[in-house]
């Protein structure tokens, strides 16, 4: 497994300052090698003005060698340096550098992106087909795992993505009961964005990748079941709504007989509390406002 380490280059700036020095004196030493094969070239016939020549040349190539050491970075990006295909380090340094000329500059971002993926259709933890979806915020934290370990970074985080999501929803229910603590999709949002987080870093760290954000985009039951799904929900929610009723219902019951009894206002054989529970109920559990009818007898007419 590769690993990263940082590479310093030259100030661009400064080795152009001396390569153009260098450039003027090739330019001087071709005036040079002008005027000596013009002013002694036929007088001293042991000259051999092919030597000047040849120098000048090798002194230019010597120099476009050079000029094609400079590159320039911009914030947030990296340079991987290969010689002959060997790793020589990472350049981060922003601006105009410049590094040995035979070093082949690999230009790698590092900045933050955003993979949204593709609506998935899978089982969850109870065997409902439903679809899903979730964006991944991600960047490059080790150049060098980056760009030797994985063929292509940009498909290998795709591929594990989608991966890590389908996993993610067979791992747990679409949704829970509302007495049912389990975590589920749909109602622990913060708990399975972690979790999808952990999974996609355990993934994406072979490659070099740093996951800052996962979050479920998009959750929803497959077309096939959706409509029985939702008279489902609703049905657990009339239930769940009765239950409460119910529940309070029998509160104020029994608080309302406690009261009779403890304040001595009336009192009443099993039978009158009987109807008096059934009356209650029926008024307080009721969808409609019951109509009550004033009985200006005794309780036993």
């Amino acid at each position: 497994m590769a690993s990263e380490f940082v590479r310093k280059p030259q100030n661009g700036w400064v080795v152009l300052f001396l390569v153009l020095i260098a450039q003027l004196g090739t330019i001087a030493g071709l005036v040079w090698s002008i005027y000596l094969v013009k002013d002694l070239g036929s007088q001293d016939p042991k000259f051999l003005p092919g030597l000047y020549i040849a120098a000048w040349v090798l002194a230019n190539i010597l120099m476009l060698v050079l000029w094609g050491g400079f590159f320039t970075l911009q914030p947030n990006t990296a340079a991987v340096l290969l010689l002959f295909g060997e790793y020589k380090g990472t350049a981060t340094r922003a601006g105009f550098n410049w590094v040995h000329p035979f070093f082949n500059a690999q230009k790698i971002s590092l900045r933050a992106r955003n993979l949204n993926s593709e609506k998935l259709k899978v089982n969850d933890q109870r065997g409902n087909p439903i679809e899903i979806a979730a964006v991944v915020v991600w960047r490059v934290h080790d150049t060098a795992r980056a760009t030797f370990d994985v063929d292509s970074y940009d498909h290998y985080v795709h591929v594990q993505s989608e991966s890590a999501i389908r996993h993610l929803a067979s791992a747990f229910p679409y949704d829970a009961n509302d007495d049912d603590k389990t975590v589920s999709l749909r109602g622990s949002m913060d708990e399975v964005s972690k979790a999808l987080q952990v999974e996609l870093q355990e993934r994406l760290g072979k490659a070099g990748v740093v996951v800052d954000e996962a979050r479920i985009s998009h959750l929803a039951y497959a077309p096939e079941i959706a409509g029985a799904m939702l008279r489902r929900q609703q049905a657990e929610a009339v239930v769940a709504a009765r239950t409460r009723i119910v529940e309070g219902a029998v509160g104020m019951v029994r608080m309302a007989l406690e009261h009779l009894e403890k304040d001595k206002i009336v009192e009443l054989d099993s039978e009158r509390k009987a109807a008096m529970v059934s009356n209650l109920l029926v008024v307080l559990c009721g969808e409609q406002a019951a109509q009550p009818i004033v009985n200006t007898g005794t309780l036993y007419t």
